[in-house]
């Protein structure tokens, strides 16, 4: 079984990973939102052409945000089933 420490470890991983997704989220809503505000508000050929560019990166942000959360999730909830697996079977060679 694991300790408490440890529990309290892989619950401090699994908020700070919540956390960096929020973060690629913020990031990546603010560059869309950036990209959109300098093609809608500004005519200048340099202006519209960074924002046309801001807007697929902005999204490119989210989706390796999320792609990088959903592997670190799985990485932390396969340690947690093999510690709980090998627990169950050192239970069951014991009794």
């Amino acid at each position: 079984m694991l300790g408490i420490s440890d529990r309290l470890a892989l619950e401090r991983t699994r908020l700070a990973n919540e956390r960096t997704i929020l973060a690629y989220l913020r990031t990546g809503i603010a560059l869309v939102v950036a990209g959109f505000s300098l093609i809608n508000f500004f005519r200048g050929y340099l202006y519209v052409w960074v924002g046309v560019l801001l807007v697929p990166v902005g999204f490119g942000t989210v989706v390796l945000g999320w792609v990088r959360f959903r592997n670190k999730r799985n990485t932390i909830l396969g340690v947690l089933h093999r510690h709980q697996a090998h627990n169950k079977s050192t239970l069951l060679v014991e009794e």
